[in-house]
C-alpha cells in the first residue's frame, strides 16, 4: 500500500473509531479511575531502563546467570555434563546444546560457580581428580578462579591446580604448573551463549556491597524525585505503580547481595505523592526464588525458585505484612499488588491462588479499604482463571498487561492492523471482564511501542490515543510502563514531551 492510501486508511479509521467510541470519564468505588505510570526501573533495576548503572562492573559480561560453553583448545570438543547433570563431565562434544550450557553464578570479579541445565553444580571428587555434575548447593569445593585472556580461559582450583581436558575426553583437576596461553590441556575458548540477565541481583552482586551501594544510592537519590510527581501531576496522571523487590521488609540490611535504601526511597514517594495529590500502589514485583526468572524479578540465573519453597511464599507473604503494617493507614495508598507476573508454565495456579487468599486476608487485617491487586500469570494462562477462585471479597483488582509486543503474533502487523487488534481483541476481552460480577480490571502496564519499523510521529500518536481509549474501559484504570527509559518509546516522559503521545485527547482527572 503506498504511503497515500496507507495515511487515507489510516484516517478513516481513526475517524471511524472515535465517532463510536467517544471518550469516557468514569468512577470506580467514588474515586476517578486510575491513570497511571509505573516507576520502572527505580527500586527493582533492570539494565535495560537504565544501561549505564552496569557500566563499570569489571568483568561485566561474566554476571550472575550468563550461560557459558567451554571448548578444549586441544580436543577441539566441549565440556559436557551428561543428562544435564548428576554425571561425571566429560570433554567430548563436537556440537554445543543443554549440556554443554552452564550457568554461571559470580563469586567475585574472578570467582565463579557453573551450575548445570539440571540445576546441580560442578564439583571437585575426592578420587581420580574428576570433575563431577553433581553438588546440589555450591561451596568452596565449587568454586573456580577464572583467568582470561580475551576469549581463552583458564579454570583453577582455590587450591591452585588447573583444570585441563584430557586424551581420554576426562575434565581433570591435576594440570600442575602455569599452563600459558598457547595450545595445551588446561587451555580453553570461553563462548557465551547468552547474557541477557541483567537486574538487581547482577548489579550488586557484579560491583560487590561497597560499590553496589554508592550506585543504587545515587540512583535511587536521582533517578525518580519530586519534580516527577509534579510532572506526572501536572498531565493528569492520578496514581503511580511501584514496583520494589522483597527484601525492601529487610530494610536497612537486607541479605547479601541487596543493598539497603529502597524504603527510605518508598517513603520519599509518599511524601511527594501526598504533596501532588497522586496515590501509590506498591507492587511486589521481586519475590524471593522468581517467580518467572526474568530480570526484573530480581532472578539470579534464570530459575524459577519461588513456586517451589514454601519458605519463599511465607517471605513473599511477610513482604506483604510489612508493607501492608507500614502503609495501610496512609492516604495516599490506594492498593497492594501481591506479586508482579507470575509465570504460567512455572507457576502453578493452585499455589498461586493460595498464596493470594493469605496475602488479601494479610492486607485486610491492616485495611478494609485498600485495593488487594493480584497479576494474571504470563504466558499461557487466560486471567479468566483467576475469576473463578473467590480470592476475596471486597476491593480485589486483576491486573492484565497489554503490550502487542513479544509474540510472533506481532511481529508483522502493519499500523492498521495494530488498532485493529486493539479494537477486536483488547477491548472485547475486557468488555468481557467488565461483565463478569468479580474483580476490577486493572492494565498494569502496557507502552506506545510496536514491532512496526519506520512508523511516523501521527502513526504513533493514533496508536498510543488508541490504547487509551481502549484501556480506558477497564474498570480500575490503567498504568504505563514506564516513566523513564533509555527506550524512548517506553519513556513516559519522552512520549509525553515529544507529543507522540497525547495525554489531552482522554479525559483525565486527579482522584
Amino acid at each position: 500500500m503506498g504511503s497515500y492510501h496507507r495515511r487515507r486508511a489510516l484516517l478513516a479509521f481513526v475517524v471511524l473509531y472515535w465517532a463510536i467510541f467517544p471518550f469516557s470519564r468514569s468512577l470506580v468505588g467514588g474515586f476517578n479511575k486510575v491513570r497511571g505510570v509505573n516507576l520502572g526501573g527505580w527500586l527493582v533495576v533492570e539494565r535495560w531502563i537504565k544501561p549505564s548503572l552496569f557500566d563499570e562492573i569489571p568483568n561485566g559480561d561474566m554476571l550472575d546467570g550468563t550461560q557459558v560453553q567451554l571448548k578444549s583448545v586441544t580436543r577441539k570438543k566441549y565440556v559436557s555434563a551428561s543428562n544435564g547433570g548428576g554425571m561425571n563431565v566429560t570433554v567430548d562434544r563436537d556440537i554445543p546444546s543443554w549440556w554443554e550450557t552452564f550457568k554461571i553464578w559470580r563469586v567475585s570479579e574472578n570467582k565463579f560457580q557453573f551450575r548445570c541445565f539440571g540445576g546441580q553444580f560442578l564439583t571437585t571428587s575426592n578420587e581420580g581428580n574428576m570433575i563431577l555434575a553433581k553438588a546440589n548447593i555450591p561451596t568452596i569445593s565449587e568454586t573456580y578462579i577464572v583467568e582470561r585472556n580475551d576469549t581463552r580461559v583458564h579454570i583453577k582450583l582455590l587450591s591452585g591446580n588447573y583444570l585441563q581436558a584430557t586424551e581420554d575426553n576426562q575434565l581433570r583437576t591435576d594440570y600442575y604448573g602455569e599452563p600459558g596461553w598457547d595450545d595445551n590441556g588446561a587451555t580453553f575458548e570461553l563462548v557465551i551463549y547468552a547474557n541477557n540477565l541483567h537486574g538487581e541481583f547482577q548489579l550488586a552482586n557484579g560491583y560487590g556491597q561497597d560499590k553496589a551501594k554508592d550506585v543504587l544510592m545515587n540512583h535511587r537519590n536521582t533517578f525518580i524525585t519530586a519534580e516527577d510527581f509534579s510532572f506526572l501531576s501536572e498531565y493528569g496522571i492520578n496514581t503511580v505503580r511501584i514496583p520494589v523487590g522483597w527484601w525492601i521488609a529487610l530494610d536497612p540490611d537486607p541479605p547479601a547481595p541487596f543493598i539497603g535504601g529502597t524504603l527510605a526511597a518508598l517513603d520519599n514517594a509518599f511524601l511527594w505523592a501526598q504533596v501532588y495529590n497522586v496515590r501509590c500502589i506498591i507492587d511486589l514485583h521481586a519475590a524471593p526464588g522468581s517467580q518467572n526468572g526474568m530480570e526484573h524479578s530480581a532472578s539470579r540465573d534464570g530459575s524459577v525458585g519461588w513456586p517451589l519453597s514454601p519458605d519463599y511464599i511465607s517471605q513473599s507473604l511477610d513482604a506483604i505484612e510489612f508493607l501492608s503494617a507500614r502503609y495501610a493507614d496512609n492516604p495516599v495508598l490506594l492498593g497492594i499488588e501481591l506479586l508482579n507476573e507470575p509465570s504460567a508454565a512455572a507457576v502453578p495456579l493452585d499455589i498461586l491462588v493460595s498464596y493470594y487468599k493469605s496475602g488479601y486476608q494479610i492486607v485486610r487485617n491492616y485495611s478494609s479499604m485498600v485495593y488487594v491487586i493480584v497479576c494474571q500469570r504470563i504466558g499461557n494462562a487466560d486471567p479468566m482463571e483467576l475469576y473463578e477462585t473467590n480470592i476475596g471479597v471486597k476491593n480485589v483488582v486483576l491486573d492484565v498487561h497489554y503490550y502487542n509486543l513479544f509474540d510472533a503474533y506481532f511481529g508483522d502487523l502493519n499500523p492498521l492492523q495494530n488498532f485493529q487488534y486493539l479494537y477486536n481483541n483488547r477491548r472485547t476481552q475486557l468488555q468481557a471482564l467488565n461483565s463478569i460480577n468479580g474483580p476490577l480490571i486493572f492494565i498494569g502496564e502496557w507502552v506506545n511501542e510496536w514491532n512496526v519499523k519506520n512508523a511516523s510521529q501521527i502513526e504513533y500518536q493514533t496508536f498510543g490515543s488508541i490504547q487509551l481509549e481502549v484501556y480506558d474501559a477497564a474498570s480500575f484504570g490503567w498504568s504505563y510502563w514506564t516513566l523513564k527509559n533509555d527506550e524512548k518509546h517506553w519513556d513516559f516522559e519522552w512520549n509525553v514531551k515529544s507529543r507522540y503521545l497525547a495525554l489531552s485527547m482522554c479525559a483525565l482527572t486527579p482522584i
